[in-house]
Parts: structure tokens; sequence; C-alpha cells
């Protein structure tokens, strides 16, 4: 029997650009759909220089907090919210969503955005949330976890386009990760 050796988790490269994003992955509803949002934002390395070949993907409930159940994420009919999306940065960092201000899922918990990132130099993705500014954020547990000079990494910021979500991965102002243990 051969022993493998351990690998990164990922080998990240400018071809995601190429294989991973798909038509309509970024529009969790069409544009113009009753109730659609845009989700934006700019993601940036260390020195504030925009990475033009990340991958970001993001999870959420529908705008009851209900968690879609629906098959065919992959396939846009243009009707079923299916609750993902996945989009690639532009050549400026840039990265748009169109979909639902999610509600928040459980009683005494504020609404978010499941954010997950890919980028060159990253050997495993990075979570994050993106919470939609809420009367209910000072109720979060896992926002309230965070120091309070760090929260604002993760609260999305109303604009004339929507929610500006900008992602900074290291440095001043760096946006808040979150690490999952592995079950047990």
């Amino acid at each position: 029997m051969t022993t493998l050796t351990a690998t990164p988790g990922q080998t990240i490269g400018p071809f995601y650009g190429y294989a991973l994003p798909f038509d309509g992955g970024n529009e969790l509803v069409p544009p113009g759909a009753a109730g659609a949002i845009r989700l934006h934002g700019t993601v940036t390395d260390g020195a504030g220089t925009p990475v033009p070949d990340a991958l970001l993907e993001i999870w959420q409930p529908d705008a009851d907090g209900s968690v879609p159940t629906a098959t065919g994420s992959l396939r846009r009919d243009g009707w079923t919210f299916t609750g993902w999306g996945r989009t690639g940065t532009d050549a400026d960092g840039r990265y748009s969503f169109t979909t639902v201000k999610p509600s928040a899922m459980q009683p005494g918990s504020a609404a978010f955005f499941a954010v997950t990132v890919f980028a060159r130099g990253l050997l495993n993705r990075l979570f994050t949330r993106a919470y939609p500014p809420d009367d209910r954020l000072a109720d979060d547990a896992l926002l309230n976890s965070i120091p309070k000079d760090r929260r604002h990494t993760l609260i999305a910021v109303p604009d004339e386009q929507g929610l500006r979500f900008d992602i900074r991965l290291q440095g001043r102002d760096e946006t808040v990760f979150l690490q999952y243990r592995a079950p047990r």
C-alpha cells in the first residue's frame, strides 16, 4: 500500500475564472425580480490592492428565514431560489450578487450571508459572514463574540447600488474570518 503525502487544501490559480463560474451563478434571483437586492464589493489584499482572480460563494436563507432545499443549484431557471451563488472578481477585484435580503433563521440571531473566499495564495478557503444592517445585530451571539473594533468588517453598508461588503484578506481592517471545528 502506498502512503500518500498530505497536500494543501486546494491549489489556487487563475484557472478559477475559466472552470468554476457559470452563467447566472451570481444571480440567486433575476435582476429586477420582486425583492431583489445587490450584494457587492471589492476583494483586496493586505496592501489594499484589488484581487482580480478571487472566487466567492454565498449561502443564505430566503426572505422568510427558510433555508432552501431545492436541488439544482447550478441550474438557474429564473424563479427557483436555491440560496447559493458563485462569482469571480473582475480585473478591479469587484464582485456582485443579485439576491434577496435574508431573514434570521432563528430567534435571537441576525440575518446574514455566509461567504466563502477562494483566492491565489490561500491554501484553504476562507469563511466569513456579511450581515445586512439591522436592529437585531446587537442580539447575534457570533457577532457579539467578536471584539467591538472588528465587528464593522462583517456588516454590509447600504449604498445606492444595494449592500456593499468589501473583503480585506489581511492587514489593517482585515475582514474577520471564521474557523469551523471538525466534527468529532
